[in-house]
């Protein structure tokens, strides 16, 4: 099911269980999970992209293993808050994965998460090759965790 805003997200997730965080690129997916209580954001893993059925056969058993409740996909909105092909891509991918999962799945503004990744393994003094390997995941954590931080304000102005 996709969540047009956060608060239909929060609506339809359990009580607890981790969250999946996904910078979709044209070669790769970054993937970042969330901890059950849905508080810290960890990057996990980079996917090369093959095609749609083994990419989503990979992001599975992410899913499985980590006892996934929801997605937030990065969407790259420009930075008019327009949207482009990018991000027609991602909501492509959203609408292909809601037809094989029944976990809620929904959108996080991702402008700039690339530089702020970018910008921690710099500031880590990571080699450019190290850089460019972590990259997807590491900006799938930046996703997430801002998608975090918003559910855990919706909280405490529901709770």
């Amino acid at each position: 099911m996709i969540c047009p805003g956060m608060d239909d997200f929060a609506a339809a997730l359990p009580r607890v269980g981790a969250l999946a965080g996904l910078d979709l690129g044209t070669k790769t997916i970054g993937v970042a999970v969330s901890d059950t209580l849905r508080g810290i954001a960890t990057p996990l893993r980079t996917i090369r992209r093959e095609k749609f059925s083994l990419d989503l056969a990979d992001l599975m058993k992410t899913v499985a293993e980590r006892q996934i409740a929801g997605f937030v996909l990065g969407l790259p909105v420009n930075m008019d808050g327009s949207e482009g092909p990018r991000a027609q891509s991602t909501r492509a991918f959203a609408r292909n994965l809601e037809k094989l999962t029944p976990l809620p799945i929904t959108f996080w503004d991702e402008r700039l998460s690339t530089v702020a990744a970018e910008r921690a393994m710099l500031e880590a003094d990571l080699s450019r090759k190290r850089r460019a390997e972590l990259v997807d995941h590491v900006a799938a954590g930046f996703i997430l965790q801002g998608a975090l931080d918003r559910l855990a304000h919706l909280g405490r102005a529901h709770g």
